[in-house]
Parts: C-alpha cells; sequence; structure tokens
C-alpha cells in the first residue's frame, strides 16, 4: 500500500530530531526515504505553510507554525498557564527578566518570558532553545536530568563567553550543588552583562520545568532572589499538582 501524502509529509518533519535541528533537502529526503523531487515538492508545501522555514545556507529548520500549534498541547499549556500568574508577580517584585523553561534534549526550551525594566543582553525568546551548561535554568534542569542527558552535555561544552565553564569536572560539581542547595546560578556564561540564578519547579516528586531571572549582578541580591524563585516555583508546582489530581 502506497503512503498517504500526509504520512510522507509526516516523515519529512520526523526527520528532524535533537540531532538534526537543520538538514538540506537532499537529507531530509535521505533520511524520510523518500525519491528527492517528491521531497523537494513536499517540502515547498511545508513550508509555504510555515511547518519549515528555510535558512539562508539554504538548510531546513522546524518552523514558527509548529511551535504555536505546540503550544496548545496538554503539557506546555497547562505549565505555561499554571506559572502565569506566579511569573508575573516575580516580574513584579524583581522587575527582572523572568523565564520559564523546560529541557528538550539537550537543550533548554523557553516556554515563557518577561523581559525586565533593567537593561541586561538577554539572549532568550519564547521558543528559543539555548545550551544547558551556559545558563542557569539549564543547569537546574541538566541536574534532574537522565544520566545519559548529563553525558552528552558534558561531552561537548561549547565556550560562549570566556566565562562559560567548558570543564566537565566543574559543571558536575556544579550540578551537585543545585541538587543539594535548590538554585544555580551563571555569571555571564551565556553573555556578557548578564547574571542568573534558577530553581527547579516541582509537581509532586518531578522536576518539570525551571524558573529563573537574569540580572546584572548577583552579588547582592541573590539570597532575596532565591527566596522569590522558591516562592514562585512552589506556587506552580502545587497549582499543577491539584489541576492533575
Amino acid at each position: 500500500m502506497a503512503a498517504s501524502v500526509t504520512s510522507r509529509a509526516l516523515d519529512l518533519l520526523g526527520a528532524f530530531d535533537p540531532d538534526h535541528r537543520s538538514l538540506t533537502l537532499s537529507a531530509l529526503a535521505r533520511r524520510a526515504e523518500m525519491p528527492l523531487a517528491t521531497a523537494h515538492r513536499l517540502v515547498g508545501e511545508l513550508h509555504r505553510w510555515g511547518a519549515v522555514d528555510r535558512l539562508g545556507s539554504g538548510e531546513y529548520v522546524i518552523g514558527r507554525r509548529l511551535w504555536d500549534l505546540g503550544l496548545l498541547a496538554p503539557v506546555p499549556a497547562d505549565l505555561r498557564q499554571a506559572a502565569s500568574p506566579f511569573l508575573h508577580d516575580l516580574y513584579g517584585a524583581t522587575l527582572a527578566t523572568v523565564h520559564l523553561a523546560v529541557r528538550d534534549g539537550t537543550e533548554v526550551l523557553y516556554l515563557d518570558r518577561l523581559a525586565g525594566h533593567v537593561s541586561v543582553p538577554v539572549v532568550s525568546r519564547i521558543g528559543s532553545r539555548l545550551p544547558m551548561h551556559a545558563t542557569g535554568v539549564g543547569k537546574v534542569l541538566l541536574a534532574y536530568a537522565p544520566e545519559e542527558v548529563r553525558a552528552d552535555v558534558l561531552g561537548r561544552l561549547t565556550r560562549i563567553t570566556p566565562y562559560t565553564v567548558t570543564q566537565p569536572a566543574r559543571l558536575l560539581e556544579q550540578l551537585r550543588r543545585v541538587r543539594t542547595e535548590g538554585y544555580a546560578t551563571t555569571g555571564e556564561e551565556m553573555s556578557l552583562g548578564a547574571c542568573s540564578v534558577a530553581v527547579p519547579v516541582l509537581a509532586g516528586e518531578e522536576v518539570v520545568a525551571a524558573l529563573g531571572i537574569v540580572v546584572p549582578d548577583l552579588r547582592r541580591e541573590r539570597t532575596r532572589l532565591v527566596s522569590a524563585l522558591q516562592v514562585a516555583a512552589r506556587g506552580i508546582g502545587r497549582t499543577l499538582t491539584e489541576a492533575f489530581h
């Protein structure tokens, strides 16, 4: 029985994964196991609809419209809805940039973001993905990730700024401290002039997300920010737990 047009289009979208985020047309055809001419026609239709975007290099990536649809899925939608009032409370108390993020493979996926009043270089945006080892929310999520995920991340610690932690032993020690102290920090590791602090969000016993704040300097305000984050994280977790029981 011949594959339907729909199933072939889904095969093309399924060719993307955490290790293949951008693909040439020929790579898409190969990974979807279909003739190049068929892939060319279907990718053109997916591109016109917004399911894939074409980079300047000619490679294709998953399109923003799929992200928008993904936000309608129950889990991230429920998480964003549960977190929203607490994010706004946190923003009101700190006037800093606030993040809600989850792990997506070996990267951080930002589900929500409220921009702060203070001018701090923040590279994240809603729907963006950043390295786990260089972000506060990423370190939190990495500390509670499966062992194979940690091993994968530790095996390729790229330097983003002069302050990015690229030594596996040092990062492992930071992750150990996250689990014992309950929060993670970064100091200009993702972008110069920006520091972050983040805490886990638990639904029951499971870490389902991370909540973070980005500020110019943590030296004097870390204790206050950690306390504010933990109050908000507990509120989100309580809302999620009640929603699923």
